[in-house]
């Protein structure tokens, strides 16, 4: 019974900081397999804890992603959401927007200043791995795509999904963060906010040749 519970515990805080996981996704971090993972996801649901929803993901029939329900979101302390809410709204309060979104540019640059340093001599593709494995210390889960003429970003997970909802100004640390590893502008043209099923950004390759002239 204490390993039900630790199991399932596993499962909804996974989808706390990892909202729209597949089954694979949580049964790899629970350490189960598929056919065990969604027993549990059927009780969570029975309980209430946890919604399930389509999402269309290339072509093909859409996947089923889960994530946690308001009654689910309760389970967790939210003091720190609280917290951060807080302290956001009087950073709102005290400094004009044009400022308040190039702070979160700054971060974002500060951040990824050591390693765009580190990459801007690698070839572009390389560079990209290097954008998803920093993303990934960050709290993202990362994939990209080569498109034609353009390469696309999709944030399959986002820690910053709950702030997001009251404060979208935090969007921009990721867009920027992006966009300073590359040395080129990311486009952001989906977002999770709008109802979107993931944040979504294009880099042309025009662009990438036209910065390396």
């Amino acid at each position: 019974m204490e390993q039900i519970k630790s199991t399932r515990d596993r499962i909804l805080h996974t989808l706390l900081t990892h909202p729209r996981s597949t089954i694979k996704e949580l049964a790899d971090a629970a350490g189960i397999n598929g056919i065990s993972v969604r027993h549990h996801l059927n009780a969570l649901m029975a309980e209430g804890l946890i919604v399930i929803e389509e999402e269309r993901h290339g072509v093909g029939r859409p996947r089923q992603v889960y994530s946690l329900s308001e009654k689910g979101m309760e389970r967790f302390p939210s003091r720190y959401l609280r917290l951060t809410n807080r302290l956001l709204e009087q950073l709102k309060e005290a400094l004009p927007a044009p400022m308040v979104s190039r702070l979160f540019e700054q971060i974002a640059e500060d951040i990824a200043a050591e390693a765009a340093e580190k990459v801007k001599s690698l070839p572009f593709e390389q560079k990209m791995e290097a954008v998803k494995q920093l993303l990934a210390q960050e709290g993202f889960t990362v994939e990209w795509e080569q498109q034609g003429d353009q390469y696309v970003i999709r944030e399959i997970t986002c820690p910053y999904y709950q702030i997001g909802q009251s404060h979208p100004e935090v969007c921009a640390v990721d867009q920027q963060l992006i966009s300073t590893m590359l040395a080129t502008p990311a486009e952001k043209v989906s977002c999770v906010l709008s109802g979107d099923p993931h944040c979504s950004y294009i880099i042309s390759k025009k662009s990438i040749v036209e910065k390396a002239k």
